[in-house]
């Protein structure tokens, strides 16, 4: 008896001890509160290099999102810790420092880790790419265990019609539901396409605008649709989950394992690993580009902003080659590293095999003209791709180079499309499409989530290119390699020194940025980040014989 009340007393005392120390007293009074985390900071000549900033806190949006995901449980099978160790390092991103969680109360490290960590997860998916995952995990990846949050989307109980509306157009029934969705007498249009299966997704956007049902290609063909409708909470918690791990700014653009780049790459046409291709898309791809590859799968009709990719007309926009297909390099750059921006995520912790097989099945099986099916043209096969267009080492870059650059924007006319300042917001913007009919969008380019890479010569490539299907030229005949190097520059530069989430100039001081701009500091590691703050030493190993260390700035 004796010893069993010991061993009780001894269980509850370090319970209760575990939740005064660990739960009560970092509550109360934390230990440390500090706001100091590295980041990554593009400089004004496109370098990418770490430094000593402050972390901050949420907007009254991303607090609600937080809440809400407190209340769902997200925190419980989703963990918010990079621990320092290899495995996780390679896969989620940089360490995890104090300064992340200053405006973090209480803490979510989670528990589980049955899902993926989510301390890095900000802007590596797309806003839409969220959204259909909320409405259906499984969309997007069959072998989900998350439970669908259907919940937290609007979804009237009757389907609506597909009506005329008497100038050409497709459009919605007007009822009770549907004007409170739409702005039915509004100049201002939305076009949105419903999935295969008839389910159209209605963003918060649209509030404001008429509707237009926009199918240039039959993406549905029935005559009444069912609505999932973007609502505040969702809004929220996307936008929560946007924040998190932009406080060390720009490490993506950084991160080793998705920063792949290959200039050819061709393997000989295998029907074995077609077969395991078709394996992998079905678990990975298909909830986006379809069982068609024709870009319309069940969770298309949540990217309204850019449709997925239609593989059935061989269009791809990111090659090194003269001609319009890209070889197995291309492809395997883009599928490793994503095409930022957008809801097509990087996909490099797929085994390079898995990346490989699934470029065979879309080249041999999906990138195939079957309208006559009697005589279907395999793209790969009658066109195969071209040799690797040769992308010399950019100059050094300078502020002549800058200069330079901006006068190649203006002769070039970029703005027309990107606008003067390169927002996407151009005269010609709002009317452009791409060769599928649907809206072509100028990318923002101060927002440095460039499509095609975060590096100079991945700019460089697409200037050089062009971008297939869409309104963006090639300018390789158009303007020698020095003007379209320093256009290249001058692109990068846009998008320096700013927040990559809110786009807002960061709050640096110009001695601190003259420090950065410096082509020679070497800051290319956390330990090895600037430090503005004379009084804070500079730490890490030294740099390497001939480069100049990271020291404390102005």
């Amino acid at each position: 008896m004796n010893v069993r009340f010991f061993a009780l007393f001894a269980g509850v005392f370090c319970i209760t001890l575990a939740v005064i120390t660990q739960g009560v007293l970092p509550f109360v009074e934390p230990s440390s509160r500090t706001t100091r985390v590295t980041s990554v900071v593009r400089t004004d000549f496109g370098q990418l290099k770490w430094t000593v900033s402050e972390a901050t806190d949420y907007t009254e949006q991303q607090r609600r999102g937080r809440n809400i995901y407190l209340r769902e449980g997200c925190w419980y099978c989703h963990s918010q810790f990079v621990r320092p160790v290899t495995g996780e390092i390679r896969r989620w991103g940089p360490v995890s420092e104090a300064g992340e969680y200053a405006y973090d109360v209480p803490h979510l490290l989670g528990t589980r880790r049955i899902g993926p960590d989510l301390t890095r997860v900000g802007l590596k998916y797309s806003d839409e790419w969220h959204l259909a995952h909320f409405y259906n995990p499984r969309m997007l990846v069959p072998d989900s265990i998350m439970a669908p949050y259907r919940g937290l989307f609007h979804e009237p109980d009757a389907a609506v019609r597909i009506v005329d509306d008497g100038a050409g157009n497709r459009t919605l029934e007007r009822t009770e539901v549907t004007k409170g969705l739409f702005d039915f007498d509004s100049q201002q249009a939305i076009r949105l396409t419903p999935n295969a299966y008839g389910l159209l997704f209605v963003p918060l956007k649209a509030r404001e605008r008429k509707p237009i049902i926009l199918t240039p290609n039959d993406e549905y063909t029935g005559e009444t649709v069912s609505i999932a409708a973007e609502t505040e909470s969702v809004a929220a918690l996307v936008s929560y989950l946007q924040k998190l791990g932009t406080n060390r700014g720009k490490w993506r653009d950084l991160f080793e394992p998705q920063s792949l780049e290959v200039m050819d790459a061709t393997m000989p046409r295998s029907e074995e690993w077609i077969a395991y291709g078709k394996e992998v898309y079905e678990r990975r791809c298909i909830g986006c580009h379809g069982a068609k590859g024709d870009g319309n799968g069940p969770a298309a009709t949540f990217m309204f902003n850019q449709r997925p990719r239609d593989f059935t007309s061989a269009v791809f926009k990111f090659r090194l080659t003269k001609e319009p297909l890209p070889t197995d390099g291309d492809m395997l750059r883009t599928i490793t590293r994503g095409i930022r921006g957008t809801a097509m995520p990087p996909w490099y912790e797929l085994p390079l095999n898995d990346r490989l097989a699934v470029i065979q099945y879309i080249k041999y099986e999906l990138a195939v003209d079957r309208s006559d099916p009697a005589s279907p043209y395999a793209f790969f096969v009658e066109e195969p791709p071209g040799p690797p267009l040769y992308i010399g080492r950019p100059p050094t870059p300078s502020q002549t180079v800058l200069d330079r650059g901006k006068e190649v924007w203006q002769v070039a006319k970029c703005w027309e499309c990107h606008g003067q300042g390169g927002k996407g917001d151009g005269e010609k913007a709002a009317g452009l499409k791409d060769d599928l009919g649907f809206a072509a969008v100028p990318a923002d380019l101060t927002s440095g989530q460039f499509k095609s890479g975060p590096a100079v010569e991945d700019i460089f490539r697409t200037i050089t290119t062009g971008l297939s299907g869409t309104p963006m030229p090639s300018y390789r005949d158009s303007f020698p390699d020095e003007d379209r190097w320093a256009l290249s520059y001058f692109v990068v530069a846009l998008s320096a020194f700013k927040d990559p989430l809110s786009l807002q100039p960061l709050s640096i001081k110009q001695e601190a940025r003259a420090a950065l701009n410096d082509l020679e500091l070497v800051a290319d590691k956390p330990e090895r980040a600037y430090v503005p703050d004379p009084s804070v030493p500079a730490s890490g190993p030294p740099a390497p014989p001939g480069e100049k260390q990271a020291p404390a700035g102005g």
